[in-house]
């Protein structure tokens, strides 16, 4: 079938996108849904920085490529194989597919899989598939997903079934947003009732992070970030400290604004100053936690002296550490009593024709949660 869809021709692309319009709205042929796998009407796609971190270079990827990976849509068809989703229903892409049987699915670590790994770097589906193509020229899937389009084909374990009564665009945040920012913090970290926290980056993914702790009942909640409309936001949703880099003058000043040290920092801007912030407010015997995908090439320096010394940890978390089979359901039920009220973090939305400048506006540091809509 011929579809609209976002390609990406070439990457280290610098903005205003509306300008340099890196991603060109392309008649795309879609191939049928083969074994294990669907196709899906695109609803809704959320814009996040893994897929701008594409276009400006910082994550490399085969090109040429249809990007997104953050959405919600509805089921059309099934390929053979598939028996526990119908035509009709609602579903949630996930951006690392699991194939169940490998080392880290048998050790209920999803996000490590090692087949669905290799499928992302190469740009296929998990069966090692391209199912999208202009002529004779096969496109790249993004992680398995590449929503940026009226419909994807994408492999069964991409996706979770939807059972509640959301609306696509609510839904759509449980893919990315939801599931990495709350993940970091309920399974990576496993906050407890009187812990505190600081969260550095509040995106869509450290705002999630943000209401996580919070519902987890931390005591003292920090939240850094150089937008203070942001920040006026998350005192809304809990935080009990507010921090503008822009006004921290040393160390000292950061501990004063921050109130302390705290149990747990999350670095979730994906920048090396943002883990330096995170680690530096981080107590002795803490954990710091960073979600973030920087360039691979940056790195940061730590002393291992002080690593010993302080029994301090730094734990990684990709895809929230958890099941997301299991996970975007608990969330969207606490999402429905109240309890994660990630409705706050929905930012502007756009047409795919407009995803350039959707981008545009991504770029600035001052959106949460901005999507497509279709």
């Amino acid at each position: 079938m011929k579809i609209q869809a976002a390609v990406l021709r070439q990457s280290n692309v610098q903005g205003p996108y509306a300008q340099t319009r890196p991603l060109a709205i392309t008649e795309v042929e879609l191939d049928p849904p083969g074994p294990g796998e669907l196709l899906v009407r695109i609803k809704a796609a959320g814009l996040c920085h893994s897929d701008l971190s594409v276009i400006n270079g910082d994550r490399p990827r085969a090109l040429p490529i249809v990007l997104g990976h953050e959405s919600s849509g509805e089921v059309v068809e099934t390929g053979p194989g598939v028996t526990d989703l119908r035509a009709g229903d609602h579903v949630v892409m996930v951006f690392v597919p699991s194939c169940g049987g490998c080392g880290p699915c048998l050790e209920g670590r999803p996000a490590l899989c090692e087949p669905g790994a290799a499928a992302n770097t190469q740009g296929t589906l998990l069966g090692g598939e391209r199912r999208l193509h202009i002529g004779g020229d096969r496109l790249n899937h993004h992680t398995g997903v590449s929503c940026f389009a009226e419909y994807a084909v994408v492999s069964r374990r991409s996706c979770v079934k939807v059972q509640a009564p959301l609306s696509h665009r609510e839904a759509a945040l449980f893919g990315c947003a939801v599931l990495t920012g709350a993940g970091a913090v309920i399974n990576r970290a496993r906050i407890r009732a009187g812990d505190t926290a600081a969260v550095i980056g509040l995106g869509g993914v450290g705002m999630s992070a943000l209401l996580a702790a919070v519902a987890a009942g931390a005591l003292r909640v920090v939240a850094v970030d150089f937008s203070d409309e942001k920040l006026e936001l998350a005192r809304t949703l809990g935080a009990t400290h507010l921090v503008n880099p822009a006004q921290v003058q040393s160390d000292d000043d950061l501990y004063d604004m921050a109130g302390g040290h705290v149990d747990y920092g999350f670095d979730m801007a994906g920048a090396v100053p943002a883990f330096e912030t995170a680690y530096k407010l981080t107590r002795r015997g803490g954990a710091t936690v960073t979600s973030g995908l920087p360039n691979p090439r940056h790195g940061y320096s730590l002393s291992l002296s002080q690593l010993v010394g302080e029994e301090r940890e730094i734990r990684g978390s990709y895809l929230g550490s958890g099941v997301p089979a299991v996970d975007i359901g608990r969330y969207i039920e606490l999402y429905r009593a109240g309890r994660l009220p990630v409705d706050r973090l929905m930012g502007e939305t756009y047409t795919l024709d407009q995803i350039n400048e959707g981008f545009d506006h991504l770029a600035t540091g001052g959106s949460l949660r901005d999507a497509i809509v279709f």
